[in-house]
C-alpha cells in the first residue's frame, strides 16, 4: 500500500473500500498486521516520540483520520484517498462481516462501554459475531493480568480485535500484541467506543467534512482536549514547511 510522509509519519494512501479489502485479506491468510487511524494530533505526538513514530510506520495501514490529512494527500497528488476515521472503519468493517463471518472482540472504554458498544452493534447489523468484550483498567496491566488477556482473546476465536484505549496506548498494545494474540487484525480506534456505544455525541456530518470536527469536539469537552488541539496551529506550520522544501527547486551540482 502506497505512503505519504506526513512530517515523519507514513500515511497510507487509502479510503474506505480499500481498507475494507486489505483487511479481508490479512484475515483471509491469517496474516497479523495492525490497523492505526491518524489524525493532527497523533501525527504531532508521533513527531516527538521516536517509539511511536515507529509504531505508526510498522503498521499494516496508517489511515488518514481527519479531513486536514485527507487534503493533505490529495494535494499531494492521491485523488482517491478519502477520510477513514475509527468509527467510520468500524460500521464499514462491522457492516462487511455480517456476510463473511468475521469475528469480533472489543477491547476498551470504561465499565459497561464495550458492552453497550457490543448490543448497539448488532443491533444495527443483526448477525454479526461479537465473541468477547474487556474493560482494561486506567493503568497499565500487569504481566498476569495481560496473560489472562491474551488467553481470553485467543480463546474467543475472535478475527478482529477493535482497541479503544485513546493515543498512544492503543498503538502501544498492538504493537506489543500483534501476531501473539490470536486474532489476525488489530485496529486502534480510540473515542469510536464512546460514539458507537452512544455515550458520547457526533458532530453533525456537515462539521465532519468541513474540517472542523475538531472545535465541535473541543467545545464539547473543553478541559481534557485542549491541550492536544492547541497543538493544530503548529501541524499546520510544519506541513506549510514540508510542503515548501518539497516544492522548492533543486540546486544542480
Amino acid at each position: 500500500m502506497e505512503r505519504v510522509n506526513v512530517l515523519g509519519v507514513e500515511v497510507s494512501a487509502i479510503n474506505m473500500p480499500r481498507a475494507i479489502e486489505t483487511i479481508g485479506t490479512w484475515i483471509e491468510r491469517r496474516q497479523p498486521n495492525y490497523v492505526c487511524v491518524t489524525p493532527a494530533h497523533g501525527v504531532m505526538d508521533a513527531r516527538d516520540d521516536p517509539d511511536l513514530l515507529a509504531i505508526f510506520n510498522k503498521s499494516g495501514l496508517t489511515t488518514p483520520d481527519g479531513m486536514s490529512i485527507v487534503w493533505l494527500l490529495k494535494l499531494r497528488g492521491r485523488r482517491d484517498v478519502a477520510q477513514v476515521c475509527g468509527r467510520d472503519l468500524m460500521m464499514a468493517v462491522c457492516e462487511a462481516s455480517v456476510a463473511r463471518g468475521w469475528r469480533h472482540f472489543l477491547y476498551g472504554g470504561v465499565e459497561g462501554v464495550a458492552k453497550d458498544l457490543a448490543a448497539n452493534l448488532v443491533r444495527r447489523f443483526p448477525g454479526l459475531s461479537i465473541v468477547g468484550t474487556y474493560s482494561p483498567p486506567f493503568r497499565a496491566l500487569t504481566p498476569e493480568e495481560d496473560a489472562e488477556v491474551v488467553d481470553l482473546i485467543q480463546r474467543s476465536g475472535a478475527d478482529i480485535v477493535w482497541v479503544g484505549i485513546s493515543t498512544p496506548k492503543q498503538e502501544r498494545f498492538m504493537a506489543a500484541h500483534v501476531g501473539g494474540i490470536g486474532a489476525p487484525v488489530l485496529m486502534g480506534v480510540g473515542a469510536a467506543f464512546d460514539f458507537l456505544s452512544g455515550r458520547r455525541a457526533y458532530a453533525p456530518r456537515w462539521i465532519q467534512r468541513s474540517g472542523i470536527e475538531w472545535l465541535f469536539r473541543l467545545a464539547t469537552e473543553p478541559r481534557r482536549l485542549w491541550r492536544r488541539y492547541a497543538r493544530y496551529p503548529w501541524f499546520a506550520l510544519l506541513v506549510l514547511e514540508q510542503l515548501a522544501r518539497e516544492t522548492m527547486p533543486r540546486r544542480g551540482g
